[in-house]
């Protein structure tokens, strides 16, 4: 193994970067003059733009997320450009994505959808590749975001299923037959306590539902019943330990909850619901 790697891979380790082999070898290869696969034990470093790595690798260091340094995250199917003013779209998320696809078998359906806090607009355009014939309106309150989601809907040739609009649900006239969201849901005190990436790289708009987390869980359960139309689907994205409280929340709501989807480690992730 070459100094390089050596060097790199101990300032990673001194930083107590999670996976440091993996995140050396994503930067080598957006570093690198080709388009080869990175392996670590047999690096040719004629292959890689020593002055674009050591930049990547300072920005890493500097505990900066690996998507916000190469721009780029994999959510479902698809690479979604990201920087600081939306979130890193996280594979948890790709639940509310399977959900919709067991709610909806034909994929040849016209919905008509509404997401709610789009950011990257990584759900929208992935609900979109999968329902060819739906409409779908994707909105927030962040300006920067939405410019990001803009982006996306370029990338992914999305301009003629997706509209976006920066405006809050609640001032929305229009009827859906899904809604779609994952809310901010951490706690004040969550993201004071967040690591570094969380807490320095990504915007906290998207990260914080309030002094509890669960301000928009009440919103939604105050407002969501009049966008929706007759057999029309409700699925959120909530919080560790957040399920009990959404139950009582959304009691009143006009709304059933049909499933409670758990994500990989068992975490009680994601909340389908219908209208009563």
């Amino acid at each position: 193994m070459n100094n390089l790697i050596k060097e790199s891979l101990a300032k990673l380790k001194q930083k107590n970067i999670r996976n440091p082999e993996l995140d050396l070898r994503i930067l080598l290869k957006h570093a690198s003059k080709k388009n080869n696969e990175i392996i670590l034990s047999n690096l040719n470093i004629d292959n890689i733009d020593i002055v674009k790595f050591n930049s990547f690798l300072k920005k890493r260091i500097n505990r900066q997320p690996i998507a916000k340094i190469i721009k780029s995250k994999p959510f479902w199917k698809n690479n979604f450009y990201v920087n600081n003013f939306v979130l890193d779209p996280r594979p948890e998320t790709e639940l509310i994505i399977e959900e919709v696809l067991n709610i909806y078998r034909n994929k040849n359906l016209k919905l008509k959808i509404l997401d709610i806090g789009t950011g990257s607009g990584c759900i929208a355009v992935s609900l979109a590749k999968e329902f060819k014939n739906a409409s779908i309106t994707a909105i927030d309150i962040s300006k920067k975001a939405l410019e990001v989601a803009e982006k996306n809907l370029k990338i992914h040739n999305c301009y003629n299923q997706i509209q976006l609009k920066m405006i809050d649900f609640k001032n929305i006239n229009s009827k859906f037959d899904l809604i779609v969201s994952n809310p901010p849901y951490l706690t004040n005190e969550q993201f004071n306590n967040a690591d570094p990436e969380v807490k320095n790289f990504e915007p906290k708009l998207a990260l914080v539902g309030g002094d509890d987390g669960l301000k928009f869980y009440r919103e939604y359960s105050n407002n969501l019943k009049n966008l929706m139309n007759k057999s029309a689907h409700f699925i959120c994205e909530i919080g560790i330990n957040q399920r009990q409280n959404c139950e009582e929340i959304f009691e009143n709501s006009g709304l059933y909850l049909n499933k409670i989807v758990n994500d990989l480690q068992g975490i009680q992730r994601i909340l389908s619901f219908s209208k009563i």
